[in-house]
């Protein structure tokens, strides 16, 4: 972790659960932030919490990502007010639970701009200036569910099915230029996100026994990030589903995740 000492990273989501975590771990590693979400408050005293713990620099920037035009507002705010950003983690993003049929289209669209173009548009944008210093690293949130077919979240499972090609792209584009981008593929873990999906109180057996909580995932992601690793999914049990996924067809592996999300 001695590599981020003195480095700035560039965090979303950072008002709770992964977000958050990272900014605990990479503060603890001297790691100077900008954290970005929509809970300011939040985000304060995260900030307040850091800085007088870990004598870092800890800049917070309240902003819905989820608008088309945020990317593009909070790359030009930290470029005239921020420092150089050393480390991008696209950890914002929502999932949807139920049937497609029932989806909010609002929010559908919401959670497809923020999952996939904002975490598309930073990663262009911020690119620039780590090519400029030939040097920096990208931290995509991806998940298990970018490896299949996800009913229950199907759109949501498409959107990281999207992140996890890009990311390993962009691995392989970048090699040799000092710039590495790995996407972290969690499966259920602790943090809120079940409940804003849509599905507080009914998680499935399957979440249940594959539940993680966020330091481990966190702590696997940056590891994989200093080994410039296109992509790493984190826990065992996460590790030997995705292993088998090789070995069935889609069609099985989207009735297997059905009845999975149904149990």
């Amino acid at each position: 972790m001695e590599a981020f000492r003195g480095r700035t990273a560039l965090i979303t989501g950072a008002s709770g659960g992964l977000g958050a975590e990272f900014a605990r771990q990479l503060a603890a590693a001297g790691c100077n932030l900008v954290l970005v979400a929509r809970s300011e408050t939040s985000m304060q005293e995260l900030a307040r919490e850091l800085e007088q713990a870990h004598s870092v620099r800890v800049m917070t920037i309240a902003m819905d990502l989820a608008r088309p035009e945020a990317a593009g507002e909070l790359h030009a705010q930290i470029r005239r007010d921020g420092p150089g950003i050393d480390v991008l983690i696209n950890n914002a993003g929502f999932g949807l639970y139920g049937p497609f049929t029932d989806d909010d289209p609002v929010r559908l669209r919401n959670m497809l701009q923020l999952n996939m173009v904002t975490l598309s548009e930073l990663t262009r944008l911020f690119l620039d200036q780590m090519k400029e210093r030939g040097e920096g690293r990208i931290i995509q949130i991806g998940s298990v569910a970018s490896y299949q077919p996800g009913p229950l979240y199907s759109a949501y499972a498409a959107s990281k099915a999207y992140v996890l090609s890009l990311g390993e792209a962009l691995n392989r584009e970048l090699r040799g230029t000092g710039i590495s981008c790995t996407v972290v593929c969690p499966g259920v873990t602790a943090t809120g996100f079940l409940d804003n999906a849509g599905q507080q109180g009914r998680k499935s057996l399957y979440q249940k026994l594959f539940m993680m909580n966020s330091p481990e995932v966190v702590r696997a992601g940056l590891k994989a990030s200093l080994r410039n690793r296109p992509s790493v999914v984190t826990g065992a049990l996460n590790k030997l589903q995705v292993f088998f996924l090789r070995f069935v067809t889609r069609s099985f592996a989207a009735r297997a995740g059905y009845e999975a999300m149904k149990m």
